[in-house]
């Protein structure tokens, strides 16, 4: 069923022909300092470049806390309002997360849109959904988001101003000229659709889990190589670009390890820092695989400006979505292009290997180290099959690795690694665990 917020989504693709031209503002508050700031405020700015607009200038100060009316203190506000006019910015980027009523009184003050750090996320979301599930996730993120910024006067101002970055979702808020009961129930529409989506990836993971392969997800910051390295393993064809967030929706594809064991090996949404919660929330089905995986593989860029800050990101998101307990290899991607960095990155982190996915460049060390890991969190189990059982027999070679049989009492006893799902599914045979 057509809605303003999903007709709105075909219009997300629609390049603009004159990048907007943005103010970046980062604040430093106490625990932290200006290198730090100055480091995030890089990555909002490859984020907004990655939207669509042009970093034209930027400002920073430093505060105790935040000011409730206009985050940044009033003087700099003005001073912010005058640098807009220098440089002719369309738009306002917080680094920091802004409330409706900051934003708003930014806003008034400052003549243009102001937006915040979440905004500039979603919009890139916003421009690379592609299938349902994926534009259903975001619009229900993106509503979440407005929901709390919809105020009597502030739709009727800002459903004047263009669309640009942050405001993909139908040119502006002329989308959002609805009463909050009408978002309310566009919401719950979308958490259904979202509902079902996931029931049926229970169906498929059941259907998956019969056939006795381990899981293994592939989880990362953006753009550190994740469908890359699926496509180098599996010939997924996966788009691949240096961009941040190219992928949302996962990918799975079998992949044959060098003992012989097949597993299933799953792409998916890359993370960043301050990944907004609601987008976790929104992504919850497409994250999942991420928690249900037998094993990750945790791809680190080692080209990236700060890769242990990248590490740490990535497992405070798998901290929030319940997957932090999932055993992890870390890989370190990009050697080619950093080797000292890699180097060192593998001998602070024991147990990781270093790749190169564009290159393939230890890639057997990978698949190797990833049989051993999944070989050892599987049990040894001994099986006795009739001989002619011959069906067991083949299941059992499919769905494990055989360590070695001997004849006994008129059957095969077979000595094999094996899932806990097909440990269960042969329970009449086991004799030992």
């Amino acid at each position: 069923m057509s809605t303003p917020y999903s007709e709105a989504l075909g219009a997300t693709l629609i390049e603009r022909s004159i990048r907007e031209r943005i103010v970046l503002v980062g604040v430093t508050f106490p625990g932290s300092d200006d290198e730090a700031t100055e480091a995030s405020l890089d990555e909002l700015a490859a984020l907004v470049d990655t939207a669509g607009a042009d970093e034209v200038g930027r400002m920073l100060q430093r505060r105790d806390h935040p000011d409730h009316t206009w985050f940044i203190g009033k003087g700099k506000a003005a001073e912010l309002h005058e640098l807009c006019l220098e440089v002719d910015a369309d738009t306002v980027v917080f680094d920091n997360e802004l409330s409706p009523a900051q934003q708003y009184n930014l806003e008034r003050l400052l003549g243009r849109t102001a937006i915040d750090r979440t905004a500039v996320i979603l919009d890139i979301f916003a421009q690379n959904a592609s299938t349902p599930e994926g534009k259903a996730q975001v619009e229900l993120a993106l509503l979440r988001y407005r929901l709390p910024r919809l105020r009597r006067g502030a739709a009727a101002k800002l459903s004047q101003q263009r669309g640009g970055v942050g405001m993909r979702f139908g040119g502006g808020e002329t989308r959002l000229e609805v009463d909050r009961r009408r978002i309310m129930r566009r919401i719950s529409a979308l958490e259904s659709d979202l509902d079902s989506i996931a029931r049926t990836r229970q169906l498929q993971r059941q259907r998956r889990d019969q056939s006795g392969m381990s899981a293994v997800t592939i989880v990362g910051y953006t753009n550190a190589g994740k469908s890359t390295l699926l496509n180098t393993l599996t010939d997924a064809g996966v788009l691949t670009e240096d961009r941040l967030f190219a992928t949302l929706d996962p990918t799975t594809r079998r992949l044959a390890l060098p003992g012989g064991e097949r597993v299933l090996l799953t792409d998916t949404v890359g993370f960043v820092r301050r990944l907004p919660h609601g987008l976790v929330e929104s992504f919850k089905s497409t994250l999942d695989v991420a928690t249900r995986a037998d094993h990750l593989v945790h791809i680190v860029d080692a080209s990236a400006a700060d890769p242990e800050g990248q590490i740490q990101a990535v497992r405070e998101v798998l901290d929030e979505i319940g997957a932090a307990s999932v055993p992890e290899l870390l890989v370190i991607n990009k050697a080619d292009l950093a080797p000292l960095v890699a180097k060192q990155l593998v001998a602070d982190h024991v147990g990781s290997v270093a790749v190169s996915a564009a290159t393939g460049d230890g890639i057997d060390d990978l698949l190797r180290v990833l049989g051993d890991r999944l070989r050892a969190i599987t049990r040894t189990i001994e099986l006795a099959v009739p001989y002619e059982r011959g069906d067991v027999i083949a299941a059992i070679h499919r769905e494990g690795e055989v360590v070695s049989t001997r004849d006994e009492d008129g059957c095969l006893h077979v000595l094999a690694r094996l899932s806990d799902a097909s440990t269960g599914r042969l329970a009449e045979f086991v004799v030992s665990p």
